[in-house]
């Protein structure tokens, strides 16, 4: 069944201590405690540009579990040790800078937008319609405001943030810590690791990445700003062997 995001205010701060991503160096990611894993794929419901995820198959549970970032496992989306094979090299660019600092704000009579573009995934729902700027803008329009932020809360990457200029706080999905897998068909690409519930990441050097409630980590192994994702995979199709992406010669 098609699911929009549903935004309500969320706190992260008091999540399980025990849950982790360990980015490796020239590695893969480690997730450590139990964090669920599940495939969505990015649908577009018949338009021209994405609207909402549909569920895709659940990965057993696991204690721990390794996931590739160089993008040439032969079990994706498990690390199988290619990134020795094809020398990876995965060296995180990634600012130690905060959403905040990053970003640039579109002010609006009921919401204000914040948009940090280099966590951009190009997951593209902010494009469906006028737009997740314009929206913002008419947010004094009830039906302008509910687009407004249910596009900005399905940004994969947490790029687009709305804010309740009443309440000054964010509205953000209510995510429970886990992990999903995105397929992009109507790209015709695998997409990225979606994170989400603030689960913590942490670089290879052993410093914490800013806790957020959705990031998106590469695993095309071409993102230029490593860990996360830059929007690379459409520019390469890049193709996990996923049964919804069409095959390139």
């Amino acid at each position: 069944m098609a699911s929009t995001v549903k935004a309500k205010g969320k706190n992260v701060a008091g999540l399980k201590a025990k849950q982790k991503i360990k980015v490796t160096k020239d590695g893969p990611y480690l997730v450590l405690g139990v964090v669920p894993l599940d495939k969505q794929i990015i649908s577009t419901e018949g338009t021209d540009v994405p609207l909402c995820y549909r569920k895709g198959e659940d990965f057993p549970k696991q204690q721990s579990y390794a996931l590739c970032r160089c993008g040439h496992s032969v079990s994706p989306p498990f690390c199988t040790g290619k990134h020795t094979e094809v020398g990876f090299v995965g060296t995180e660019k990634a600012s130690n800078k905060k959403f905040q600092e990053l970003s640039d704000t579109t002010k609006g009579p009921r919401l204000d937008l914040k948009d940090a573009v280099v966590f951009c995934a190009s997951g593209r729902f902010c494009d469906s319609g006028k737009g997740t700027w314009e929206y913002t803008k008419e947010s004094d329009n009830p039906i302008s405001k509910k687009l407004a932020t249910e596009q900005a809360c399905n940004c994969p990457s947490g790029r687009l943030v709305i804010f309740d200029k009443k309440t000054k706080k964010a509205i953000e999905p209510d995510f429970k810590p886990s992990i999903s897998i995105l397929e992009d068909p109507q790209a015709n690409s695998s997409g990225p690791i979606m994170v989400k519930g603030g689960i913590p990441v942490e670089s290879a050097s052993g410093k914490q990445y800013e806790r957020r409630n959705r990031v998106t980590l590469c695993r095309c192994g071409h993102s230029q700003n490593k860990p996360f994702c830059d929007g690379t995979h459409l520019q390469i199709f890049f193709d996990d062997g996923d049964k919804r992406i069409k095959r390139k010669e």
